[in-house]
């Protein structure tokens, strides 16, 4: 009988041997995927860098050339430095719409940030018409400001307003509420609340629907009640959350621009008949494109952008003390 024994193959080689021009070619192929791996992600965000440019650090930067200037559109443009500035902190006007900004902002946001926390709070909670609800509350964001403004002005009316006669059911004499400062903030920041809390309540409850469920169990069974729950779980997961709506609600209360001209009525951009609601971006408008002097109109934008760094610093600081410290 013959054996036939396979000889093996020999070790080391399996294929043919790769030209030093080959190995070459592989590294300089590694290299361009590790460029493409790191410069892919500068390449997707760099539209919104360059929009941002454009559209934001321009108009920003050429805002502060204009606010040096005597700058009329009709007219010559002269250098003057910082005295728009000093002329500026001088004017008893434009810190008169200061005050009103900063005061209808407080009144309009502190409710409505707590309005949204606990209604987005409601909304997680397994209830019938669960998906109704939510839909619902965003209705009156995609209303348009104008209609808004035209239903607010009837209901707070002084003779014939909703709001006049249910006060009137308990003794309360008629309020005239656009020709007092307190009375007009109020009938503002509830126009700003009825359009504004429902979106942030949204923004909220996607927040909320990201909290893992488990540690809701874990505090169950510890016999941690649902308040509890809410004050020791929810609100500190939602501390990056509570931040951002901070931030665009503190940004869009100080720009306050719309509901208060559609309260007034009249395109003057004089917040009533004292200024007794004028707000700052009003002040803008009427100085830059009522009054044609946009270096002063440039100045007081540009304090309007410090008193909105100063708001933040302020909110963020008081969200994190909320939320936790991590």
């Amino acid at each position: 009988m013959t054996l036939k024994v396979d000889t093996p193959a020999p070790v080391g080689r399996t294929g043919p041997a790769r030209s030093p021009g080959h190995r070459g070619s592989g590294r300089g192929g590694n290299g361009l995927a590790r460029f493409d791996l790191r410069a892919t992600p500068y390449f997707l965000v760099s539209p919104y860098f360059l929009l941002f440019t454009l559209f934001g650090l321009f108009p920003l930067g050429y805002t502060f050339w204009v606010s040096l200037h005597d700058w009329e559109l009709a007219g010559d443009k002269t250098f003057l430095g910082i005295d728009n500035y000093v002329e500026l902190i001088a004017d008893g006007s434009f810190w008169n719409a200061v005050v009103n900004t900063v005061g209808i902002f407080v009144i309009a946001t502190i409710p409505q940030l707590v309005m949204a926390l606990l209604l987005a709070n409601a909304l997680n909670k397994r209830i019938r018409g669960r998906l109704f609800f939510r839909l619902g509350i965003l209705l009156p964001l995609v209303t348009s400001v104008v209609a808004v403004a035209v239903v607010f002005t009837q209901l707070y009316g002084r003779d014939y307003g909703m709001i006049n006669w249910f006060l009137g059911l308990f003794g309360v004499e008629a309020i005239e509420w656009q020709n007092q400062s307190w009375s007009a903030w109020i009938a503002i920041a509830t126009m700003i609340d009825w359009r504004w809390t429902g979106y942030n309540a949204i923004i909220l409850l996607a927040a909320m629907q990201t909290i893992p469920k488990d540690l809701y169990e874990a505090a169950s069974l510890d016999g941690a009640s649902p308040r509890r729950q809410f004050w020791q779980i929810t609100v500190p997961m939602l501390r990056p959350t509570l931040i951002f709506v901070v931030f665009t609600s503190t940004i869009g209360g100080l720009t306050l621009f719309a509901e208060p001209v559609m309260f007034e009525g009249n395109p003057t951009m004089a917040g009533g008949a004292t200024g007794q609601y004028q707000t700052v971006a009003m002040f803008i408008v009427k100085e830059g494109f009522r009054d044609f002097d946009m270096g002063y109109a440039s100045a007081a934008a540009w304090m309007l952008f410090a008193l909105i760094l100063v708001g933040i610093l302020i909110n963020y600081s008081i969200t994190r003390r909320i939320g936790g410290k991590k």
